[in-house]
């Protein structure tokens, strides 16, 4: 049998924690070359309504550690951002992500399951957020600076502070509500959280600096930025759109630029990176992908803030890459079996019968 795997099997079944070692994992794995990764493939189609579009978001890879290969496949409605609202709004008719990652067996190749895509995406955004953060922030970071109160950028707070002992977290969106009501929501004994009512605020005495929001243009001037602070990103463009959370002193400032795979810069023409790049604000050579610091290929490393080495580091979490979804997928389906998952379908029903050529001695090709 096939079995189901919900946004709510995901909430209770996957711990933060346990999504950041699978991301290590996967990261790893890449970067070995064990494990297998192709660029997303995103595509507008039109729309009955002018003034809306398809979108299409599909991932592709395989980790054999973890089991499994899978295909993540995103379909949603969208308006294209407009003069008076510069970000996209996903308006699915029905109030339902209809988006699933297909988790298929390494061994045998089937379909072990249909995931919901919905709070995984999310969750493993922030999980690989916390594993470069893990590898390159001070060992002693308390203070992180957030861009964003919405999904990204509550996993993005929920992971770092596994892997930071963060104190303070300053916090601004453009809604003065939704922040203030993020800093009550997190705001605990040992966590501060200040809504804060300006950009500036957020970058000003930050050890971490995070953009996690839907922004189409840079959220902070790079002139704000203090040596030793370590930046994220997770804004990216691809060939349906153009974006970029930081602006291009960004990039002439920091020493070094990470990201989650180069093939994916080039596949999906992320021109915020490459323009700078060609224009000689940086060099190839500062950019190194981040599963070659998992491991242990490259090192970069942030020394205490008040070393005359502590640069400035930038780890642009540049795409969503498929081995995510299987690594952490295939700790899903383990948990899932186990409890016994009553979610199920005939896996036949997903696949077509071949009995007849195999008797006959033919393996025809799919």
């Amino acid at each position: 049998m096939t079995i189901i795997i919900t946004d709510e099997d995901v909430k209770r079944l996957l711990p933060m924690r346990e999504c950041i070692e699978a991301m290590r994992v996967a990261f790893r794995d890449f970067a070995d070359g064990v494990a297998v990764n192709r660029p997303r493939m995103r595509y507008l189609a039109k729309h009955p309504d002018p003034e809306r579009r398809y979108l299409a978001n599909v991932h592709v890879g395989a980790v054999p550690s973890a089991g499994m290969a899978c295909v993540r496949a995103g379909s949603q409605i969208m308006r294209p951002p407009t003069a008076a609202r510069d970000r996209r709004m996903y308006e699915n008719p029905h109030a339902f992500n209809w988006g699933f990652v297909v988790l298929f067996s390494i061994e045998t190749a089937e379909p072990l399951a249909l995931l919901h895509e919905f709070h995984l995406s999310g969750m493993r955004v922030g999980a690989t957020t916390a594993v470069a953060v893990d590898e390159m922030a001070r060992e002693d970071a308390h203070t992180l600076g957030l861009f964003g109160t919405g999904k990204q950028a509550r996993n993005a707070l929920e992971a770092i502070v596994l892997v930071r002992p963060i104190r303070n977290v300053n916090v601004f969106s453009p809604d003065a509500e939704h922040r203030a009501a993020f800093a009550r929501a997190f705001s605990r004994d040992e966590l501060a959280v200040t809504a804060v009512a300006n950009p500036r605020a957020v970058v000003a005495g930050a050890d971490i600096v995070c953009c996690a929001t839907t922004a189409m243009q840079p959220v902070f001037d790079g002139d704000w930025l203090e040596s030793g602070q370590f930046v994220v990103s997770i804004a990216n463009s691809d060939v349906t759109n153009k974006r970029s959370e930081v602006d291009r002193r960004t990039y002439e400032r920091a020493s070094a630029i990470i990201i989650n795979d180069w093939e994916s810069v080039i596949d999906n023409d992320q021109t915020e990176l490459l323009g700078p790049m060609n224009a000689g604000v940086f060099r190839r050579e500062q950019v190194h992908e981040l599963g070659a610091l998992v491991a242990g290929m490259v090192s970069v490393k942030q020394p205490p803030r008040a070393d005359a080495r502590a640069r400035i580091i930038y780890y642009k979490n540049n795409s969503g890459l498929a081995i995510q979804f299987a690594a952490a997928g295939g700790i899903l389906y383990r948990k899932s079996m186990a409890e016994g998952s009553n979610k199920v379908i005939p896996t036949e029903w997903l696949g077509s019968d071949l009995s007849a050529y195999y008797q006959a001695g033919f393996r025809p090709s799919p």
